[in-house]
Parts: structure tokens; sequence; C-alpha cells
């Protein structure tokens, strides 16, 4: 059984590890991360750099993902000008050589007096999954669905619609990464639940012919004794990011990535991205660009401007061929 520590989508605190463990744990990610990523074809990921006070505030930033098109940055932030607790927002620029922009609030149609955070999309960009805890779902978070026809209108969502029962539970089900394409299959939703026993593991949900979402499974590999939330899956199948408090962190909540050399394949065992990534604090909810070599979370790591911060760090594919 997991040992319970109380931990949320926001960065709460969780108790010391084991320091003996964690030092022999610590040696082998530091040797297995770069070595990796070589494998995999990219070069090390860079120091993340914090998006800068336009982006970030002095209350909560995180949740982070990025449109297909790398022009529109969603998050979730409880800055003043929200309608409930934490909200979603929404930052664009011109191109992607250009600064963020000042972020806007999506607006009543997707918020509400209640929280709404960790937006992802579908890989058309018609879609976005977040989560709530407002009144009418099944547990305490549950995991909504909106959808908008033009892919370019950041503020033409639809009103959103609770992912049903084979998604959500009693408990809180958040952090959805969706996958599909011909390699893959069947769609599927990919996410974080603490249900049955109070700590979080990811799970799939598998999509049927007429939408509805079917009963969600654990995917074992991925899980740990501890905390394993916000999967993100890269666009093909083969990589998926989430963060951990499991044994091997160098701080509170670490980033961690899984592969697989097909969609047919079960996921590898997650490996720590490293101490350049990863700091003695928090760093948590990431998420994998289209372009995969962009990788943005939240943090509330030193030198930042308030409670979570959002963050990015960056590869190279294939830098020597």
């Amino acid at each position: 059984m997991k040992k319970q520590i109380p931990i949320n989508n926001f960065g709460s605190r969780i108790t010391s590890k084991a320091i003996f463990a964690l030092l022999l744990a610590l040696g082998s990610v530091l040797l297995a991360a770069p070595s990796f990523l070589a494998a995999q074809g990219f070069s090390e990921w860079s120091p993340p750099v914090n998006l800068g006070p336009t982006v970030n505030s002095g209350f909560i930033d995180a949740g982070p993902a990025l449109s297909k098109d790398g022009l529109s940055l969603y998050f979730n932030s409880n800055r003043p000008g929200g309608f409930g607790g934490n909200d979603i927002w929404v930052s664009q620029r011109a191109s992607r050589e250009d600064a963020w922009g000042e972020p806007v609030n999506l607006g009543p149609t997707i918020n509400t007096a209640s929280n709404e955070d960790v937006p992802s999309f579908s890989r058309d960009g018609h879609t976005m999954y977040f989560n709530s805890d407002r009144p009418g779902g099944f547990g305490l978070r549950d995991i909504y669905i909106s959808r908008r026809a033009n892919t370019h209108n950041d503020f033409g969502w639809e009103e959103a619609v609770n992912a049903g029962p084979g998604v959500n539970s009693a408990f809180i089900d958040a952090g959805a990464s969706y996958l599909e394409n011909e390699e893959a299959g069947t769609p599927l939703l990919y996410f974080g639940s603490n249900r049955p026993a109070g700590l979080y593991d990811i799970y799939v949900s598998a999509q049927a012919a007429d939408g509805a979402w079917g009963p969600a499974v654990l995917v074992p590999e991925l899980n740990s004794p501890l905390n394993d939330q916000r999967p993100s899956v890269r666009f093909d199948g083969l990589e998926l990011f989430l963060d951990s408090d499991r044994l091997g962190t160098f701080g509170l909540r670490d980033l961690w990535v899984s592969t697989r050399e097909t969609t047919l394949e079960h996921w590898s065992a997650p490996v720590n991205l490293g101490a350049t990534v990863n700091s003695t604090f928090n760093d948590q909810q990431p998420f994998i660009t289209s372009d995969r070599e962009t990788l943005f979370f939240a943090s509330d790591r030193l030198g930042g401007l308030g409670n979570l911060d959002i963050y990015m760090t960056t590869r190279e594919k294939n830098p020597h061929d």
C-alpha cells in the first residue's frame, strides 16, 4: 500500500525521503539521464528559463500547455481578475520569435467560481481538456472537455462538458493528455488520479467509436509507490513526461520521462530528467510541445516571481547529424 502524503496539483510540500536511498537513486539518475537522451536522438535539456513577468505573476501560474502553432500559451492562475480560484488564461504572440503578450482570461464560458486548471489539447487543436472542481462533477476534481470550430480563436471555446464516469471518479482526476494518431489506433486519454488510496497514479482511458470514454485502467509501468501526476504524451505516442515525488527525486517533485519504440509496446521505466532541469523544490506539470524540442513546466524554485512560475527548457533533435 502506498504511504499517504498530502499533495495536490499546486505544489504542496511533502515529507523528506530516506536519505541513504535517495543518494543511491540520485547517483543512478546522474549517469542515466544524458545517455538516455542521446539514445533517443536528442541533445540534453537546457537549463530552464523563467518566462518572466509578462506571463508569470506574484500568484500561482502553472499547468502550461502550448498550441500546435506555438503562438498561444495556456495556463492556470489565481491572479486577480479571474472568476474563481484558479482560472485558465492565455498569452499570445505573433510569431515564435516574438515575446509573449499580456495573459488574458478565457472568460466565463470556460472559467467559473470554482477552480479550472491544467489545460491540454487534441493534436488538431479543436479540443481542450482541463480540470475543474465545479458543482455537478463525479468527484473532488473532474476532467472536462471543450471544443472550438476555429483553431486560431483562443476565445471561441464552447461550454465544457464532463468527460464522464469512464474517466472521472469520486476522487481527484486531473492532468489529461490526449493521444490520437494512426499508429496508436484507438484514441487514448492519459491522466492522473488519486483513486482509491489517496496518492496519485497514471491511468488511461480508451475512446469508443461514439466518443464516450471507456473505464480507466492503471498504466503500471509508469507508476511508483508515491505520487505520479500530469502525464504529457508526445503526439507520436513514443515519449511521455510526468512529475513525481518517487525515490530518486532531487527535490519535492521532479520531472521524469518514459519512452517506447512503438505504440504497441509498454512504456519504459521513467527516467529522471536530471539536475540541470530539476531543482530541490517542486518541478511539476510538464508539457511537451508539438516540435518535440520544448518542455514547459511549473516550479516554485528560488528566483521566481510567485508561488509557482512557468519555465521552459529546450533540446535539439539529432544535433550531430
